[in-house]
């Protein structure tokens, strides 16, 4: 069935983490990181919406 064998990478701190951090650790990172991105994307949408704005 999976006669094909993966080649293996070089491992990253990222992925190092991913593999070995306690669930808690990962929920904490998540989190900072959706919410530091929702924040961008508020930015970004509030400075689209000053520049379509002809008032």
């Amino acid at each position: 069935m999976f006669t094909e064998k993966r080649e293996k990478v070089k491992s990253t701190p990222f992925s190092e983490f991913v593999r070995n951090a306690k669930s808690g650790e990962k929920r904490k990172f998540f989190d900072k990181v959706v919410k530091e991105t929702i924040e961008e994307q508020k930015t970004m949408i509030a400075k689209a919406k000053q520049h379509n704005c002809h008032c």
